[in-house]
């Protein structure tokens, strides 16, 4: 009796699990995707911190966090001022302040700008 109780629990669950209206993206879902707004970088604190994605974060690395697009999209960031690109991965959740677009690893943020600055107008778009 007890495993029949048990085997009806896990066809509920698994019934449940199947009709579930949970969309997976995928990252051509976002290609052309276009945002604007400030970039900041993380701060050195950070260095060897876990990600939301699960990996270390390296400053040396050209990554970033972004709010939503999914974790390994490729995303060219442009310094609005000056023309400068880099080529970034999403690998990261955030920024969580208003206005702020995507947080750049330190060597990302400084191949477009000047950490001095702290922040910087920028234009995001998914290539892939």
């Amino acid at each position: 009796m007890n495993y029949l109780v048990r085997f009806l629990a896990a066809l509920v669950s698994i019934s449940i699990i199947g009709c579930s209206s949970v969309k997976t993206e995928k990252m051509s879902d976002w290609t052309g995707y276009t945002e604007s707004g400030k970039a900041s970088f993380y701060a050195d604190k950070h260095q060897h911190n876990k990600t939301a994605s699960g990996e270390l974060y390296n400053h040396d690395l050209k990554t970033a966090a972004h709010r939503s697009l999914p974790f390994g999209t490729r995303v060219k960031v442009t310094n609005i001022k000056n023309g400068k690109t880099v080529i970034v991965r999403i690998n990261d959740r955030g920024p969580f302040i208003k206005g702020r677009v995507v947080d750049l690893s330190k060597s990302a943020f400084s191949s477009i700008g000047f950490p001095s600055s702290g922040l910087i107008d920028v234009k995001i778009e998914v290539i892939k």
